[in-house]
């Protein structure tokens, strides 16, 4: 029987520390993060958060002379969304008198709806508390105005990563500004729909984002309350922490949309009208006072990805997706960098049948992990290790049999 060799153990080790030590490689295990929340079963309950989606995809088009049923037409809204559809959706859901409406796109029309956005303004005027989309840009007019914007005085940590911008792109008429509060609505450039960002840096300020804004007007904190701990967490009163990357990010799963409630503009003005007409209305209707209200446009192909309810609805269930610590990275390091002495006593079937079962294992464990407590633990690390180790075995061996060096007895 050959002795173990020690050069596969320190190969191992030196690729496992490259690993833990390379960010470029650390951010390939998102890939696996993907994977397992888009097939994880959705944890917690139902969350304060109504979401009512206005509009319907307009490339829809129906055929001629074809009639929509009572049911259809329940489910689904305009092609084109007016200020005097936005007018009467908030005259519909103020019968419930909601804490918080909350407008996920940016309300801008043009002038020939000037008539029409003063409808809009006289609902809108009524909303006890109203925050409307807008976004940030790095590339400002330089002729605008600089806007002064409430930002965090408690921060602590590195800011190098936060996104950073000079100005304010897009944003609604100064109307309705007046009435409102801004919520900004960037995302990452690669479209990443589960790291959402909760803070940005504006001018050197750090400024809560359109999901923060609008969890900070249901809990009715200010900005002066909240103590903001950049790679830590976001410290806000009652007790609620927020945990967030040094990018001033939070990791959301966005299956957690699914706890929210969601309902069309066509079946809230049902409601509301039998609300009118005899007193009665569903449960879950009557306890939007106490919900923030959400309406989106998801057909429109200018309306930002459904993120920001998942991210609100994980805040307010605190059901949060975390990695697990380093020392379960350290720990596979080392295992793996026993296994790799030692595996080439075993023979290649069973080599191969052994790692395509402890993969599948895994991966199961991994998607029940996830599903039961939220931890993520990582994938490439201990499979690509595996199959590594299991590359390098048939190489040897394969090497062994051209040389003529007989492969040993198990």
């Amino acid at each position: 029987m050959r002795n173990l060799s020690p050069w596969p153990m320190l190969a191992m080790l030196l690729l496992g520390i490259l690993f833990l030590r390379e960010p470029r490689f650390q951010r390939g295990e998102e890939v696996f993060l993907r994977w397992l929340l888009e097939n994880s079963q959705t944890r917690g309950a139902t969350v304060p958060l109504t979401v009512i989606e206005i509009g319907s995809n307009p490339l829809e088009q129906k055929p001629a002379g074809e009639k929509e049923s009572t049911e259809a037409f329940l489910h689904t809204g305009g092609s084109t969304i007016s200020p005097l559809e936005y007018a009467l959706f908030l005259q519909s859901v103020l019968e419930f008198q909601p804490t918080v409406v909350a407008f996920e796109n940016i309300l801008k029309w043009r002038v020939r709806d000037k008539d029409q956005e003063q409808v809009f303004l006289d609902q809108a005027m009524r909303v006890p508390k109203l925050l409307l989309g807008a976004e940030l840009t790095d590339t400002p007019d330089p002729d605008a105005p600089v806007v002064e914007l409430t930002t965090f005085k408690q921060v602590s940590g590195r800011r190098g990563e936060l996104l950073e911008f000079s100005g304010i792109g897009k944003q609604p008429t100064e109307d309705m500004r007046l009435i409102s509060t801004l919520g900004f609505m960037n995302l990452l450039e690669d479209a990443n729909t589960f790291h959402v960002p909760l803070l940005f840096q504006y001018r050197g300020d750090v400024i809560p984002s359109f999901t923060l804004q609008a969890l900070m007007l249901w809990l009715r904190v200010t900005p002066a309350e909240v103590k903001v701990e950049l790679g830590s967490q976001i410290v806000l009163p009652q007790g609620r922490k927020i945990p967030i990357r040094a990018d001033g990010t939070v990791l959301v799963d966005p299956k957690a949309a699914r706890n929210a409630r969601r309902m069309n503009l066509n079946e809230l003005l049902l409601a509301a009208q039998t609300r009118e007409k005899n007193g009665m209305t569903t449960a879950h209707l009557e306890n939007i006072h106490d919900q923030i209200v959400l309406a989106r446009t998801p057909a429109n192909p200018f309306s930002p990805p459904d993120v920001f309810a998942a991210t609100i609805a994980t805040i307010q269930s605190n059901h949060y997706v975390r990695r697990v610590s380093w020392i379960f990275d350290c720990t596979v390091i080392l295992l793996v960098t026993a296994l790799a002495g030692i595996l080439h006593r075993v023979t290649k079937d069973i080599l191969i049948l052994g790692a395509t079962a402890l993969t599948a294992g895994y991966c199961l464990v991994a998607l029940a992990i996830i599903s039961q407590w939220g931890i993520w633990i990582p994938g490439y690390l201990p499979l690509g290790a595996v199959w590594l180790i299991v590359l390098l075995n048939l190489f040897s061996r394969r090497k062994r049999l051209s040389s003529g060096v007989p492969s040993p007895i198990v």
